[in-house]
């Protein structure tokens, strides 16, 4: 049994250490706003050894998995002290949450977890489960975590296993290490998710966007991304919610939409990444888009191009939740450059890279939807008109040259 314990781990280490340290790569052309890359940077193969396997031969004498890691996937995000972090939702075989914090030097690969996952502090109301964390570095100095916290619908008839209740946890860390655990979120909906701390004080008061909804699953009569402003992040009460973004018939958001991390200030106004969720025959479809906020108001939405701005491709289309791409973390280094982090179809994480330059370029001058089909059609027309129109202009500022060559 030794050799097989043996054996086994060591073979399990060096697929670690080389699926850990492999170089990503971009993947070639793509469409000019944002670069994909090659590889997930978190997966269950990801979560250290010594979280899964008991590594004493006499009580594992088959090197057995005794903890099992489904998924990694949908990640806060924050740099500190020079390194890239990521607060991930990890998936344990037995389908409940944790978080969990993996760093890289680089933001792109490289990813390693810490040592343990996140303690985080419960509540007199114990989580069942929570996920998918916004991390927001506030400018009262704490950086706060965001997340969904569920537990079993307390109305839910005698044998109803799967009637839930969601709400917005809420705690604050110096470090990512040490969490203080914050009561829930009050607010005049039923049910919360999605809930987002914009990083400056409004007024004196901490601004909050919402996604207020009927039920656990359905936004029902609400939806829409909300904003609420409250006192305190101590005992967080929102009193009323504006629906600044609302969801809209037969668009990419026409079921329901969140906030995914909080803005970035640009000079420009606030730039948000959100996602939106569609109906299809094969069930539902998550992919984000982009809007603008005005820069002194940021519950005014000022630009939103029409359309996704990503969406899940290839083997990202498949997984636990398949055709998902969802997004709740993004970091803007010092040079420009944004590190957004997506997961696909709820089973792993993975990166994508642009610039604040490029993505304002495309919210600023991408059309917004027409919510027509003839009005998509007039969009193209009046494109292929304008670059008709450049080409021709092209050829006459050329001609008097041509005409002398000859």
């Amino acid at each position: 049994m030794e050799n097989t314990f043996q054996k086994r781990q060591h073979a399990l280490e060096q697929f670690q250490a080389e699926l850990i340290t492999r170089k990503n790569e971009k993947q070639p052309l793509g469409n000019g706003i944002y670069d994909r890359y090659k590889y997930p940077i978190l997966t269950s193969q990801h979560a250290p050894l010594a979280w899964r396997y008991d590594l004493n031969p006499e009580t594992n004498p088959y090197f057995m998995e005794r903890i099992g890691i489904n998924a990694v996937f949908n990640a806060g995000a924050v740099k500190l002290n020079g390194r890239y972090l990521v607060v991930a939702r990890v998936e344990g075989n037995d389908r409940k949450s944790f978080f969990a914090v993996a760093e890289s030097p680089n933001g792109t690969d490289n990813f390693r977890f810490w040592e343990k996952p996140i303690t985080m502090p419960e509540t007199e109301n114990p989580d069942v489960n929570v996920y998918d964390m916004r991390v927001v570095r506030h400018e009262d100095g704490w950086i706060y975590g965001l997340f969904c916290t569920e537990r079993k619908d307390p109305a839910a008839h005698p044998g109803d296993e799967s009637s839930a209740v969601a709400q917005c946890g809420i705690a604050r860390t110096r470090d990512l290490v040490s969490w203080e655990r914050l009561p829930d979120l009050k607010s005049t909906s039923p049910q919360q998710r999605n809930v987002v701390l914009h990083p400056e004080f409004i007024n004196g008061k901490y601004a909050l966007y919402t996604r207020p909804q009927d039920s656990f699953i359905e936004a029902g009569s609400r939806g829409g991304i909300g904003w609420g402003l409250t006192d305190s992040m101590e005992n967080a009460v929102v009193d009323d919610e504006a629906i600044i973004d609302p969801k809209a018939y037969h668009t990419v958001y026409e079921v329901k939409n969140g906030q995914g991390p909080a803005p970035i200030k640009t000079d420009k106004g606030w730039l948000h990444l959100a996602h939106g969720v569609r109906n299809t025959a094969a069930g539902l479809r998550y992919v984000l888009y982009l809007f603008l906020t005005d820069l002194q108001d940021p519950s005014k939405v000022i630009a939103k191009p029409g359309g996704f701005f990503l969406a899940p491709e290839g083997e990202e289309r498949v997984g636990d939740v398949s055709n998902v791409a969802f997004a709740n973390g993004w970091i803007l280094d010092g040079d420009g450059t944004v590190f957004i982090y997506y997961a696909s179809s709820d089973t792993r994480l993975h990166v994508a890279t642009s610039t604040v330059g490029q993505l304002l370029d495309y919210v600023l001058n991408t059309p917004a939807d027409g919510l027509r089909s003839a009005a998509s059609v007039e969009q193209i027309n009046q494109l292929v008109d304008r670059n008709k129109a450049y080409i021709q202009s092209k050829k006459q500022a050329l001609a008097p040259e041509l005409n002398g060559a000859n």
